[in-house]
């Protein structure tokens, strides 16, 4: 395998981890980056473009960016707590204060902080959306807010696999006048110099390869906990909240479809490269180089702040949610209790500790059936909790 990039001393066992995803594991083309206290310390990739393509013919480059799908969930967060640490937007305030429409179907005292936290009660929709109605900014938002409520708001917590775009985008309409996709460009990626997009414009298309399903080896492990009732049975049951909430957009959207590329989705449609969204972390928690950061200190203790915690209606294990991000829990093995980021289904995963001082990104086209962790980025984790340790 031909590893491209770099890595810096004593973040070894990282390349080493990455070789073996290709080697053991299943990938076909993808990237890791790291950043240590606003330092790029790792930068690597390989394999093909495309999942069904040739490394040797149109190799992973240095500058291809990739669909990461939930994993834009985080990046996207990052989006309302800039707006409430310029004092645009309270958390504690109740959605319909700013978005009138919302409060209908037993609605109106979800707060913010709900809507962030898988709380808001509106995981799936009685009905499901076109990959076009989902994709044309006033469709979605319309059926949020004319849909019944599943359980009281801020009562209980279900991951909002699909709706989270649409709860999240009319919010920052509604907000500033502006999509949460131009808010991410122009307030975030731009001063930032990130190759990161909710909504792919046409000019970088050509940098995005294909993604494909991979079925990883059986030896490549699983999630360690051992729920009554697991995520796979639940959404194999067409009656399940889980499946309904994965299927609130309905035929299955092509992701490799440049239409849905272009479409602004923060739960399931943002692109970036690896190291764009190390970089991202590493700024929500401290300075980059070169760069700027995101959040003042008092905005990153907000970001790993618990706002839900339990079982997950959805995803039937017990999962953490702070404003916006998963949090370090079984479901998400990150590095330390302080750690705030999300994963992708399928592989992708991307992160911040502010503990260890560390930002984190890991893309690729090869999609397993994960949903909330995969083999590749928990070895890569590992990796790097061990390069780490040696580091002290």
């Amino acid at each position: 395998m031909n590893i491209q990039g770099v890595v810096a001393e004593g973040f070894e066992p990282v390349k080493d981890a990455f070789v073996r995803n290709f080697e053991v594991l299943g990938d076909r083309g993808a990237a890791v980056a790291v950043y240590r206290d606003g330092r790029k310390v790792v930068d690597l990739w390989a394999g093909a473009k495309d999942a069904d393509g040739d490394a040797a013919s149109d190799p992973w480059t240095e500058d291809t960016a990739q669909i990461v799908r939930s994993a834009g969930k985080g990046v996207a967060a990052a989006v309302p707590l800039l707006l409430q640490q310029r004092g645009l937007l309270d958390l504690d305030a109740p959605v319909g204060s700013y978005w009138p429409e919302f409060k209908a179907g037993g609605k109106d005292r979800a707060l913010v902080r709900h809507l962030l936290a898988h709380q808001a009660g509106v995981p799936a929709l009685d009905q499901p959306l076109s990959a076009g109605e989902a994709a044309d900014g006033t469709t979605g938002p319309r059926a949020i807010a004319a849909q019944r409520a599943f359980w009281e708001p801020g009562t209980a917590h279900g991951y909002h696999a699909q709706t989270f775009s649409w709860l999240l985008s009319e919010l920052v309409l509604r907000v500033t006048g502006r999509t949460l996709g131009n808010f991410l460009a122009e307030e975030i990626a731009e001063p930032l110099g990130l190759d990161l997009w909710i909504g792919l414009p046409d000019t970088e298309a050509h940098r995005v390869g294909r993604v494909a399903p991979v079925e990883p080896p059986q030896s490549a492990g699983s999630l360690k906990i051992r729920p009554k009732r697991n995520v796979s049975e639940a959404y194999a049951d067409p009656d399940s909240l889980t499946r309904r909430a994965f299927a609130a957009i309905d035929p299955q959207p092509d992701e490799n479809d440049p239409a849905y590329r272009a479409a602004e989705l923060p739960a399931s449609a943002a692109i970036g490269t690896a190291r764009s969204l190390a970089r991202f972390y590493a700024a929500t928690i401290g300075v980059v180089e070169d760069g700027g950061r995101v959040f003042t200190p008092a905005t990153t203790a907000l970001a790993g702040r618990e706002l839900a915690a339990g079982p997950d209606r959805v995803l039937v294990v017990n999962t953490r949610f702070g404003p916006g991000w998963m949090l370090h829990g079984p479901a998400s093995p990150l590095l330390s209790p302080a750690s705030f980021g999300h994963p992708g289904r399928g592989g992708s995963l991307a992160f911040a500790d502010p503990e260890a001082g560390v930002g984190f990104g890991y893309v690729t086209n090869a999609l397993a059936k994960s949903v909330t962790a995969d083999p590749r980025a928990q070895a890569l984790v590992r990796a790097l909790r061990a390069s780490l340790a040696q580091a002290r």
